[in-house]
């Protein structure tokens, strides 16, 4: 039986290391505001400009690939059906063995090299 999606993301989200995830989002914190502070300085309120825009684009990435995408992913799948989904592509067809050897043949360039151009 299916379990309903609130625990599926419970469980989903519970096997996340996330001790390794906060420490790779503090580092990479600290290593932006050091280069930052070492670009611009501390002079003119910058920081007290750059957070709340830092703040703003923060939200804006998470809700877009947080909620926005995966709502498109469900929405194509759901709403317009599975095949409109993913698109089928055709197995290749397996190749024949050529009659007489590879070297015997001649090279030709394709056809779009021979044309005029018409430009």
């Amino acid at each position: 039986m299916l379990l309903p999606l609130r625990r599926r993301l419970q469980k989903h989200v519970a096997a996340w290391p996330w001790r390794r995830v906060g420490v790779l989002a503090g580092v990479s914190l600290v290593l932006a505001l050091m280069l930052v502070s070492y670009l611009f300085g501390a002079s003119d309120h910058f920081f007290g400009r750059l957070f709340p825009a830092f703040l703003v684009l923060f939200w804006l990435l998470s809700v877009t690939f947080l909620v926005v995408v995966p709502f498109v992913t469900w929405a194509t799948s759901h709403w317009f059906g599975a095949g409109w989904a993913e698109v089928a592509t055709p197995a290749p067809r397996p190749r024949r063995a050529a009659a007489g050897s590879a070297a015997a043949r001649s090279y030709s360039p394709p056809a779009s090299s021979r044309r005029p151009e018409t430009r």
